[in-house]
């Protein structure tokens, strides 16, 4: 026979009649198992093997064995085969919402309350999603959210964005916990002032850091100036590390605040009860006009929505989730 062209393209159906050869060593169980005719998989394997240039089995009286080069087709068609099943299990699992990537985004509060409860459940029925999820500010949201880098996120609009870019849905607000460790002078008050906490040592993130703002607006609420003994700083990790070694008081989201403070971490921290709650304006789960959200991204914010995220939201929101 002739040497084979220089760019060699075989059809999968071509690739899985060898494969089922060399497997049965039958021509007719072949045919059967790739769902064809003897004489349609008689001319495939004639059509394969002008194409290639060489036979690709000796017709034995016992049945078909590949020849040389057969078997060097044949290592590669299964190779190919098993990628295209591959491929179709995968795309099958994507669509299903079973499969496929997702990134999301969180201001810190409902990361803790709730996308750890709504990503446990999804992994639990798609263990092979790939989900990443970033706990960043609100403006670090947006602009990924606007760059087409993130599925959603739950943040706060802020006003340099433009919010006829995304589908908005109101959710909570967060609560403002002050947080110190066990030993402080005040940790065992049973109530305690913004007055009685002016001249202590604060460490808190950098200004406009919203639960920063919330909590200078208490202190100005009351006709008070903000603490003047300030360490900024917008590492979690580093706020830990300087309350556990000095009396500063730090003001967080009330939900990482009982994380590190309940069971099982008990880390050693406690919370000042405050006369007055302290709390950070409204959140909203966003996502682009522009861009839908693929099966594994509605899944997870199906599960974000049932697992209470939208709790407080307004009653007309509440009303239409209610209806969806």
């Amino acid at each position: 026979m002739s040497k084979p062209p220089a760019r060699l393209m075989l059809k999968p159906g071509q690739l899985r009649l060898i494969h089922e050869i060399a497997e049965s060593g039958q021509l007719q169980l072949a045919a059967e198992a790739a769902g064809m005719t003897q004489p349609a998989a008689s001319r495939m394997l004639a059509e394969t093997e002008r194409q290639i240039g060489s036979p690709l089995f000796f017709r034995q009286p016992k049945g078909m064995e590949p020849t040389e080069i057969g078997t060097a087709i044949l290592r590669r068609a299964r190779v190919i085969l098993r990628e295209m099943g591959s491929m179709a299990a995968e795309l099958r699992e994507m669509q299903d919402g079973h499969g496929g990537t997702v990134r999301i985004g969180a201001v810190t509060g409902p990361a803790v309350r709730y996308l750890v409860t709504a990503v446990r459940q999804v992994k639990e029925e798609a263990p092979r999603a790939e989900i990443t999820v970033d706990v960043l500010p609100s403006r670090d949201l947006l602009h990924h959210l606007l760059a087409g880098e993130m599925d959603f996120v739950l943040a706060r609009i802020l006003p340099e964005f433009d919010s006829t870019d995304f589908n908005i849905l109101p959710l909570q607000d967060e609560k403002v916990a002050l947080m110190v460790r066990e030993k402080h002078p005040l940790a065992r008050a049973p109530v305690v002032t913004l007055a009685e906490l002016q001249s202590h040592e604060w460490i808190m993130q950098q200004r406009g850091a919203p639960i920063r703002e919330a909590t200078m607006a208490a202190f100005a609420a009351l006709g008070l100036s903000e603490p003047g003994n300030v360490v900024n700083s917008p590492s979690t990790l580093l706020t830990l590390a300087y309350l556990a070694q000095s009396d500063a008081i730090a003001p967080l989201s009330d939900e990482v605040a009982k994380l590190l403070i309940r069971k099982p971490l008990s880390a050693g921290f406690v919370t000042l009860p405050t006369a007055h709650d302290i709390r950070v304006s409204r959140y909203y789960l966003l996502d682009l006009k522009r861009r839908p959200l693929s099966p594994l991204a509605q899944q997870l914010r199906e599960r974000l929505l049932a697992g209470g995220v939208a709790g407080d939201a307004p009653a007309d929101v509440q009303a239409l989730l209610a209806g969806r």
